[in-house]
């Protein structure tokens, strides 16, 4: 397939990339400086951080207010097969022709200078934004959050912390209180937030730090309760209690998140109806590879027998959320294919699954440089006394499990770039399903 324009400007963007990693804003403000600055010109913005949750809870947001008529900014990251999926303009993917525009711009005004992707590309979706009507921006962090480049917002109209657990030490700190202190830095003075379920000690930072800047925060168990009422959700803050339907996204943990986005919702004053409709409208359409079901895809027909599911969770904790959603499911033989980068531990990502599946064959993640081997997986699968293998590659692995055990229920897990590896061949199996039945 012929590379689209954008993807060659965004690879020219790589050149510009700092020698040494390191977060900063200092980038990012220059830029926005040289751009008239059009952060300022945004329509209210809903700020995200956290380590887990932060998409669903975005994508939650979005369809209900899309739900009470609003039309609504995203910035979300990474991407899972193409680069529009991270900036929706009033609702839309981006088209490619605003794409290569204001990535054009943005590439002019910065003038040569080093920046990361994320940074310059976090730009041209604000440039975007700031030209386009909207009711609302949603823009979810990409790392962190004191020093992302999303953070260049003074008065959000709601921030969001999700639940925070470790990840990104190399970046943010070995320890929880460092990591909950990176992410606090997304809360503002005299700006509202709201903080959903959290250790007792990332909690005391989040709360020092609202104190410092003068937030105020609407915390879990404080001032908002969310909780699973068979079949349903029940809510409960200061405005009443809400008998709602569970989020159109699969898996247990979706409560939580469903939970931050109603808190943030009602602090907007969104209809109850309209929360209702979004909860009830969002599916793995909005927020594709987190507990996605591929069964009866292109890629999957249903006539294989077995139930094929994929989750880009990639850290202890979305590891222990995605086990314990298969232990909801009814009894089957299960079996993981698993790839990691290799800045990921996959012993404390595969530990939670240790009793609960049959099976983990290591892939390494095709055409990812940063990728941990198929043997490295599959080592740390067997110290934890779970049976291993390696693959080839994902879609082989999933192949061969289907022709051992037809019957089973397989999970490629573990990393967003084997997810997108996954979805990537899915549309083109598409493709060519549509190229065929043209052709007859």
């Amino acid at each position: 397939m012929t590379a689209a324009a954008s993807d060659i400007i965004l690879d020219r963007l790589t050149s510009l990339h700092p020698r040494i990693i390191d977060l900063t804003l200092d980038r990012v403000v220059r830029l926005l400086n040289a751009l008239d600055n059009p952060e300022q010109g945004l329509p209210p913005v809903i700020h995200i951080a956290g380590t887990n949750g932060k998409g669903s809870t975005a994508a939650i947001t979005r369809k209900a207010l899309e739900s009470a008529g609003m039309t609504v900014h995203t910035y979300t990251s990474p991407h899972l097969t193409r680069f529009h999926e991270r900036i929706r303009v009033a609702g839309a993917l981006i088209p490619e022709d605003t794409l290569i525009g204001v990535l054009e711009e943005c590439e002019q005004r910065n003038a040569g200078n080093p920046i990361t992707v994320f940074e310059i590309t976090t730009c041209a979706a604000l440039l975007a934004f700031a030209r386009t009507p909207a009711d609302y921006t949603i823009l979810e962090v990409g790392l962190g959050g004191r020093l992302d480049a999303t953070n260049v917002i003074d008065s959000p109209a709601v921030s969001v912390i999700t639940p925070v657990s470790i990840d990104h030490q190399h970046y943010l700190g070995s320890g929880l209180a460092d990591i909950a202190r990176e992410k606090a830095g997304i809360l503002k003075r005299n700006a509202l937030a709201v903080i959903g379920p959290q250790e007792q000690r990332g909690l005391d930072v989040m709360t020092a730090v609202g104190a410092e800047v003068g937030a105020t925060l609407k915390v879990h168990g404080h001032h908002w309760h969310v909780w699973d009422a068979d079949g349903s959700i029940g809510y409960q803050d200061e405005y009443g209690a809400l008998d709602l339907p569970r989020p159109g996204l699969p898996g247990p943990f979706q409560t939580v998140n469903a939970g931050c986005a109603i808190a943030a919702l009602r602090l907007l004053r969104t209809p109850a109806g309209s929360i209702a409709a979004g909860l009830a409208d969002v599916s793995s359409d909005d927020w594709p590879a987190r507990l996605h079901r591929m069964t009866g895809s292109a890629l999957f027909p249903k006539a294989t027998g077995a139930d094929i599911w994929l989750d880009g969770g990639h850290n202890p904790a979305a590891g222990r959320a995605v086990a314990d959603a298969l232990a909801e499911m009814p009894p089957r033989p299960t079996h993981l294919v698993c790839g990691m980068l290799n800045t990921k531990d996959p012993r404390q990502f595969l530990e939670n699954f240790a009793g609960r599946v049959d099976t983990v064959t290591g892939v390494t993640i095709t055409g990812e440089a940063a990728s941990r081997s198929a043997d490295d997986i599959a080592e740390a699968a067997r110290s934890l006394s779970i049976p291993a293998r390696t693959g080839t590659d994902v879609l082989s692995a999933v192949h061969r499990i289907t022709a051992d055990v037809p019957d089973s229920r397989i999970l490629v897990c573990g990393s967003l770039y084997l997810a997108g590896e996954l979805l990537r061949s899915t549309d083109a199996a598409c493709r060519t399903q549509e190229s065929e039945m043209n052709a007859e």
